[in-house]
């Protein structure tokens, strides 16, 4: 499969274009800073540089994809929109060029469905209240966006990324995991790439964590 990812240079779309060219597909890497890329080198990798905020920038890189992956997330605490308008722009890129299938990392953080009684109300209320409340913002206006477009989405909902090895993991369909607290970025992302081909996962939001 020919896929593009923006936000390569993050921990998740590292791993995810790593694991991606290693089961043979090709890989396009949007990135702001080539200098930042930390995947190696490989036959199957383009770097381009591009600003993901820009509609016109990337429109002619996801001409052709057989999938757009969107990494790009908050980073921090502090009030932030950088999801929504990363959302907005390639929504609008992706029907420029004619893109369908779209794989959207957003956070469990979201919804509370399929927690325990304990998260569910004493716990993540109280989160979104306080430290919580910009990036769940954030998200939640992104995947309304989301929601509302014609793409062939897959909405994805860690709870805490890690960068510990890979060593397996649960998944959830259109609610999140009892006790999924954490998840590394090698088992999201290999996650990612499992529930990309076919239709099982179009237009769901998936639950995954170790």
């Amino acid at each position: 499969m020919n896929i593009t990812v923006l936000g390569a240079t993050g921990g998740t779309g590292t791993a995810f274009a790593e694991q991606a060219l290693a089961a043979g597909h090709e890989v396009t890497a949007v990135v702001r800073d080539p200098a930042r890329m930390k995947v190696a080198p490989d036959p199957g990798l383009r770097v381009v540089t591009a600003d993901v905020m820009a509609p016109e920038s990337i429109a002619p890189l996801l001409a052709g994809a057989d999938a757009v992956v969107n990494t790009v997330g908050p980073h921090g605490l502090g009030r932030t929109t950088i999801q929504r308008d990363s959302v907005r722009s390639i929504l609008q890129a992706m029907r420029q060029a004619g893109a369908r299938r779209l794989l959207h990392v957003s956070g469990s953080s979201t919804v509370d469905d399929g927690e325990s009684w304990y998260m569910r109300f004493p716990v993540k209320p109280l989160a979104r209240a306080t430290f919580l409340g910009n990036p769940c913002t954030d998200m939640r206006g992104a995947e309304t966006m989301i929601r509302a477009s014609d793409a062939e989405w897959t909405i994805f909902r860690p709870p805490a990324l890690n960068s510990k090895p890979a060593r397996g993991y649960r998944i959830a369909i259109d609610r999140n995991l009892p006790h999924g607290f954490s998840i590394s970025r090698a088992d999201l992302a290999a996650c990612m790439l499992a529930m990309l081909p076919g239709q099982a996962a179009v237009r769901h939001h998936v639950g995954v964590a170790n």
